[in-house]
């Protein structure tokens, strides 16, 4: 049966008038998924019965809890999901979120898709290959699960410009007035920089961008991250320059250190590639994982590249790491819950 969570209010008005309810119970319908976020048809207490009968016998509510959890020794949890990822293997898929709790916020670290297809040789998260398109649904399940969070960041399973219809209904419903009315600025979708996609999403939301930088120079970036080939850096950040980044909005820059791209010549080279455009970028230290051919981060170098690029004009931070032990850092989300 068809899936009411992830509907827009106009299709709900639309569903409301095929079952025999009047137009005005679609937004009462959005109050019960988006603003009480009940499981059952049962809970919508102001619909007639009758009303919820008919809905029962065509659609569900589409809210369902993580089937496990993994807790770090730092407080970090990740949880596995079952979701809907329609994909080229008809097989019953999960994907993986990450709650990171701190004294003033809680962030939930949200996949898009169930794998990945972007290939980028750092990432644990892109062995697991490409199984499909997380719905609006499954994106929103992810969320909806916790109930005290002040933050949401795509940078989980996927690349969210690849399953960008998904993404931008789920975030049509987030910061609508109908839906949970947050603000988008509570909000960054993190991509590697897939064109048109990165431009249409610039144009139809108005959440925090994070773009996966990790090199600047194009043939160092392609040798690792094959989306280089189709999107060149140079090129995002070209169609960057052409918004305004100086009011509530912010582009940020996420950049995973190894030696061998935190050197002298790679600062230059980022200060000259992101000159004039008002952005932050987001030092990573690198987590080893499985057979993977990339050294440790060296943290000397870090705080070296730092200070000389906040010096130099780029507001730069190195970002704290978070739940390593259990595999939901950056760049690790394997499905181990699964396993």
């Amino acid at each position: 049966m068809e899936v009411l969570l992830g509907k827009t209010l106009s299709e709900l008005q639309e569903i409301a008038l095929s079952v025999g309810l009047p137009k005005f119970s679609g937004k009462q319908i959005a109050e019960w998924l988006y603003v009480r976020r009940v499981s059952s048809f049962d809970e919508m207490t102001n619909i007639s019965l009758k009303g919820r009968e008919a809905l029962k016998a065509q659609y569900i509510v589409g809210r369902h809890n993580p089937v496990r959890e993994a807790i770090s020794q730092d407080g970090t949890r990740k949880y596995l999901f079952e979701c809907s990822a329609s994909g080229p293997k008809k097989t019953e898929q999960f994907v993986e979120c990450v709650y990171i709790p701190e004294e003033d916020r809680a962030t939930l670290c949200v996949s898009t898709q169930a794998g990945c297809k972007m290939g980028c040789r750092f990432c644990m998260t892109g062995t697991l290959g490409f199984h499909g398109n997380l719905t609006a649904a499954d994106i929103l399940n992810q969320i909806f699960y916790f109930s005290d969070l002040t933050n949401i960041v795509l940078m989980g399973e996927g690349e969210p410009m690849d399953n960008l219809d998904n993404v931008l209904r789920a975030l049509e419903i987030m910061t609508a007035d109908y839906g949970c009315a947050w603000s988008p600025k509570r909000i960054t979708v993190s991509s590697v920089g897939v064109l048109p996609g990165l431009k249409r999403f610039l144009d139809e939301s108005e959440c925090h961008l994070a773009i996966s930088l990790h090199n600047p120079f194009g043939t160092e970036r392609a040798e690792i991250m094959p989306a280089e080939k189709m999107c060149s850096i140079s090129k995002i950040v070209e169609l960057l320059h052409q918004y305004d980044w100086t009011h509530q909005r912010r582009v940020s820059f996420e950049y995973i250190c190894w030696p061998n791209n935190s050197t002298p010549r790679h600062a230059r080279e980022l200060l000259r590639l992101l000159k004039g455009l008002n952005c932050r970028i987001n030092l990573i230290r690198f987590h080893e994982g499985v057979d993977r051919e990339f050294p440790s981060s060296n943290e000397n170098q870090m705080v070296w590249l730092r200070d000389y690029l906040t010096e130099h004009g780029i507001t730069t931070t190195i970002r704290r790491s978070r739940g390593e032990d259990i595999l939901a850092a950056c760049g690790m989300l394997v499905n181990a819950l699964q396993k």
